[in-house]
């Protein structure tokens, strides 16, 4: 808690002498004990004063209360001490000490309450002793370190290890010193703490440790269970102002003298201002009568509640708020709205107090001006927060409006009263059946109402602590919510031709009440389910904290005895399911907003997994086919009507828990209602408008409004994972398996979703333990192709896998599937796809091995690759050629028609590189003469420029240039005027023409070619041509090099012109081409001195 002083405030009343003035306070203290005496704390007896704080129960104490404890004990709890004083003339002093003594609080569930938030965790003080019992695991011990830090737990260690001393209560004041302990870098310290209070209530704590915080530190805690856990160890004295009246004169001036002496640094100046004013006649302070006691209790005029430091509130949620988007803050502002609900359930009226304090710092909150003066919206991490307060859901209700509409609501209503204060407000004779009836035909009560705002009545009497109350009401509420399901279904059946016949539909609420900010289905669930799994007793309010402490009762919910206005056969239970049911199956709109469609999702899972904790048994399983085949048949009012709104909130994940709920009992309505939610109607070309006709107070939508659906990935995630519940509940039913896989092709849209599905469905075909399903792995199948359709044309970064896994999922289907795949590969593969992936895996080895096949499956099969790759290579010769003469390699017809694809190609359509590839291709086989008839095919398309002397193409230039010196003189003739025309680079021309000059041609030829054995002659063709394009690549090379360069290239070109000159001297006449060559090079860069220089050093 905030501490700001050292010493609690003043009293507000003034204490007097009897008889002082007419002012005085007309009672009169009976004698008693001498000034300063004191007592213990102690009660009639030990038990009977345990029994009185609830350490034990009444009735088994060893001895009764006196009528004095019993009378003390109400009137602390329920008077302020001035009454006592003004109601009665003389109070003997042992009145007024059990008094003093009952009034300090008794139960610790209050001192956590204000110590601590609420963590999430068990009740931090349900363990014996207070103590904490951590379960295993990591994350528990990690939580259970958590909550050993919150002050309560840290109070409850400085008590158990004796750091609490020098208590004392004087009157309503509690004081002592709390020792904190030495830590590794703190050093032991003392905490003077003081404490007020009233009526069982603390009004003020200080302690000078100067902590600030909301809550009570751990100091005070520490005090307070002192005087709760052992009060006869605690000195008792009356108020000071009852001492002082016992002194006289010289006794009060010792008093004051002795004060001052022992505290004159702190009190010599207020003791001084205090006298001048007193001896001053004219002085306020003797204006009025008496003088305060901050030990003397509350006056009559004193607001009766637990001390709350609001200006560290105001302080904390402004800290909290100026965070933004920082998950701790939010985290921290949804505890302080906990801490409000926890204290209106205690019916505290700070409960109260704390949300008026949060909502002003919210609408001080200077990002509100701005973001309306903007016109921008609030971010989810506020949006989020204001949910607490009512939060908007849509642009056209706000905060402000519901608050305002909230202004309006009252409870003077009688039909209202009737319901929340009685079990047996019946009206038999009641037949009035119209929509708006106050009694159904059982002449049980009904509350016609805005269903979030009747449930957030629910929700207020339970947080006000009146859950009796909250009950009826929600049955009531409840039972009016069937009754308008049968009237909605009757509706519709009379209007249901018209309506399916013109393919419209609407929404019947815009405000959904699953995701609504006001949880109206989550608090009828709540509070119907709390009242299965507490005793009748516990039920009316909260029983004694300490009473239980060390019981931790495993509560379970269970069909308890039927309630006044339950049909026979029903509960608390059965009610609570059947409308958690209602409300996820109600069709209505997917709100705006990223914020209000991610809480559409994630309070539809809350409910949903809150609902799977309970086991189904019979009745419940009534409650299920009950409600499951209203929404098939509902129309409009359901999210599983025939015809639904395009931007209807799907039903995927509801529909799901009610497949997996049904599906043991009632299959055909599991999957009808699976089946029947399956759609996605706001990715459908064509979804049904909006119905603006409005019948019976049906809203309709303006059906070409198209929101973002920022959740969409979600819901499609959703969608199959409906669709593989439903795969894997259907192997072995051929009619369920085609029947889910229609709906699979006709709803779901995302290709990744459906080859999830192909990949699910062909896990369960396939398991270890059974026999393959054929039926799932035809299914698996027929999804794949859907996929490699779907993606056929769209780029998408798993396309490889998908055609892989199609192959796979083909090959465990059978021979007839994968032939079925080549033979229609134009509509689900690209060319390269069909070649080099299928084709190619469907020959393997292991794909024949796998399939056991016979020599004619084995060349059927064959025919069909050879056929496709025939295909492919002539759509696309470029990438699919080798793959083509490389499938059709065994068999001649196929091959030759392959290559002349290849040729036709060649000369248009074919890269040199790819040209080049075929051709190394071919010379591996053994097919020379081809490979060089595509080299000479590829060199036309060939161009290499002086300075690309490390192209990639060099190596096949080379390559074919070997192979046609290989093959003898015309081979090589041929070729050289087209490496001639193709390469410019000298370096790459003199290695060519080094190679030639270094073996005869033909010498090395294939199939045992003859040759004469000779060199050829460099004066002659072709190689004569091939020199002279080499000196001439040299000479443009030079010029060229000596246009752009720089002397750090010096050296490296002095290297060049004597690679250049070997060149020239393999010519009869190179010795004077070079020398002529350096002298024009001499002449003509004359001004590169240095370079010219080098040149001569080398050159001449």
């Amino acid at each position: 808690m905030a501490e700001r002083g050292q010493l609690p405030p003043a009293a507000k009343r003034l204490c007097c002498r009897p008889g002082y003035g007419s002012g005085c306070r007309p009672g009169q203290r009976a004698g008693g004990a001498g000034p300063g005496s004191g007592v213990l704390c102690a009660g009639p007896s030990s038990a009977a004063a345990a029994a009185a704080l609830g350490l034990l129960p009444l009735g088994k104490t060893q001895s009764p209360e006196s009528l004095l404890d019993i009378a003390a004990r109400k009137v602390a709890e329920k008077w302020p001490f001035q009454r006592v004083e003004e109601r009665f003339e003389r109070i003997p002093e042992p009145v007024q000490r059990r008094i003093v003594y009952w009034s300090f609080p008794r139960s610790e569930r209050e001192i956590c309450m204000y110590s601590s938030f609420n963590t999430g965790a068990e009740d931090p003080t349900a363990a014996p002793g207070g103590a904490a019992t951590a379960p295993g695991g990591a994350a528990d011990a990690a939580a259970a370190a958590d909550e050993n830090r919150l002050p309560f737990r840290r109070g409850i260690a400085l008590l158990d290890g004796g750091c609490v001393d020098n208590v004392l209560q004087v009157g309503f004041h509690l004081s002592g010193t709390v020792t904190e302990p030495a830590m590794q870098s703190e050093p032991e310290t003392v905490c003077n703490v003081a404490i007020s209070f009233d009526r069982c209530k603390i009004t003020s704590v200080t302690c000078s440790c100067g902590n600030k915080d909301i809550f009570y530190c751990a100091h005070v805690v520490a005090l307070s269970l002192y005087r709760i856990r052992k009060p006869d160890q605690v000195k008792l004295h009356l108020p000071i102002s009852e001492t002082l009246f016992q002194m006289n004169r010289d006794q009060l001036q010792k008093f004051v003298q002795y004060l001052i002496t022992v505290h004159h640094t702190e009190v010599l100046p207020t003791a001084q201002k205090l006298a001048d004013e007193i001896l001053s006649q004219n002085s306020e302070i003797n204006q009025v009568h008496g003088a305060p006691d901050p030990t003397a209790g509350a006056s009559i005029d004193d607001e009766n509640c637990w001390h709350l430091d609001e200006e560290q509130v105001q302080e904390q949620v402004k800290i909290f708020l100026s965070q933004g988007g920082y998950h701790g803050s939010g985290k921290q502002l949804n505890l302080l709205f906990a801490k409000v609900r926890e204290m209106l359930k205690m019916r505290d009226s700070n409960g109260a107090r704390m949300l008026t304090l949060i909502t002003e710092q919210f609408m001080a909150d200077p990002r509100l001006l701005l973001w309306r003066q903007q016109g921008t919206t609030m971010t989810d991490k506020y949006r989020q927060l204001w949910d607490e307060l009512d939060s908007p859901n849509r642009p056209h209700r706000t905060v402000f409006t519901r608050a305002i509409e909230a202004c309006d609501l009252h409870w003077q209503d009688s039909h209202l009263q009737h319901i929340i204060s009685s079990d047996l407000y019946t009206n038999y004779c009641y037949h009035d059946d119209t929509e708006n009836s106050l009694f159904d035909s059982h002449g049980w009560p009904l509350w016609h109402e805005h269903v979030p705002t009747a449930c957030a009545r629910v929700d207020a009497l339970r947080s006000h602590g009146y859950p009796r109350e909250a009950l009826r009401l929600a049955i009531a509420i409840v039972n009016t919510l069937r009754r308008q399901q049968q009237k909605q279904l009757e509706m519709f059946r009379a209007q249901k031709k018209e309506l399916l016949h013109r393919g419209v539909t609407s929404i019947t609420n815009l405000e959904g009440w699953v995701g609504h900010p006001l949880d109206p289905i989550g608090t009828l669930f709540s509070s119907l389910m709390e009242a299965c799994r507490v005793d009748d007793e516990s039920f009316h309010g909260f029983s004694d904290f300490m009473e239980n402490m060390g019981q931790c009762k495993s509560l379970e919910y269970q069909h308890l005895p039927a309630h006044k206005f339950l049909e026979e056969g029903e509960s608390y239970l059965t009610l609570a399911v059947e409308v958690a049911l209602i409300g996820l199956g109600q069709q209505r709109i997917m709100p705006d907003g990223l914020y209000a469609q991610e809480k559409v999702c994630r309070n539809e899972e809350q409910l949903i997994s809150k609902l799977q904790e309970i086991e189904l048994d019979d009745t419940l399983v009534k409650i299920f086919r009950k409600q499951a085949v209203f929404l098939l048949e509902a129309g409009p009012y359901s999210g599983l009507g025939e015809v639904i709104h395009r931007e209807s909130v799907p039903m995927h994940t509801f529909a799901k828990y009610l497949f997996t709920s049904l599906l043991p009992h009632d299959a055909e309505l599991a999957y009808k209602t699976a089946l029947r939610a399956m759609r996605l109607l706001v990715l459908e070309s064509t979804a049904p408008s909006g119905d603006v006709s409005r019948p019976h107070h049906i809203a309709s939508v303006v059906p070409n409004r198209y929101p973002r659906w920022f959740t969409l990935s979600h819901i499609e995630s959703q969608q199959c994972e409906l669709a593989s519940t439903m795969l894997t509940a259907a192997k072995g039913d051929v009619r369920r398996l085609e029947t889910v896989l229609e709906s699979i092709q006709k709803n779901i849209h995302s290709s990744s979703h459906i080859f999830k599905l192909a990949q699910d469905a062909f896990k369960i075909a396939t398991l270890m333990d059974s026999l393959p399903d054929i039926t799932l792995l035809k299914v698996s199948l027929e999804l794949g192709l859907q996929v490699m359709r779907m993606t056929l044309s769209t780029l998408n970064w798993r396309r490889r896998e998908m055609v892989r896994w199609l192959v796979t999922c083909a090959t465990e289907v059978g021979v007839y599937a994968l032939d079925s795949i080549m033979q229609n590969w134009f509509t689900l593969f690209t060319p390269t796809e069909a070649t080099s992936i299928v084709a190619t895996t469907v020959m393997s080895n292991s794909t024949i091995v796998r399939l056991h096949l016979d020599c004619h499956q084995q060349e059927k099969l064959a025919g069909s690759a050879r056929t496709l790759a025939l295909q492919c290579a002539m759509k696309d010769p470029q990438n699919c050629a080798l793959s083509a003469l490389t499938l059709c390699e065994k068999d001649h017809i196929a091959f030759e028609t392959a290559y002349q694809i290849v040729l036709d190609a060649a000369t248009t359509g074919m890269s040199y590189s790819q040209l080049f590839t075929i051709a190394r291709y071919m010379e591996h086989r053994g097919y020379p003469m081809r490979a060089y008839k595509l080299a000479t095919l590829a060199m036309t398309h060939l161009n290499l420029s002086y300075n690309q002397d490390t192209h990639p193409a060099i190596n096949d230039v080379l390559w074919a240039c070997a192979l046609s010196h290989s093959l003898g003189k015309n081979e090589l003739a041929a070729i050289i005027p087209l490496v001639v025309k193709s390469v410019k680079c000298a370096t790459v021309l003199s290695d060519i023409l080094r190679r030639c000059t270094l073996t005869t041609p033909g010498m090395v030829g294939l199939h045992g070619r003859r040759n004469s054995g000779k060199l050829m002659s460099l004066d002659k063709a072709p190689l004569r041509q091939l020199l002279d394009a080499t000196i001439g690549a040299y000479i443009n090379t030079t010029h060229s090099r000596l246009t752009h360069i720089s002397p750090r290239h010096y050296s490296e070109f002095i290297e060049f012109l004597s690679k250049a000159r070997e060149t020239f001297l393999m010519a009869h006449d190179g010795h004077i081409q070079f020398t002529q060559f350096i002298d024009n090079l001499k002449q003509i860069y004359k001004g590169k001195k240095k370079l010219m220089m080098l040149v001569r050093e080398r050159f001449g």
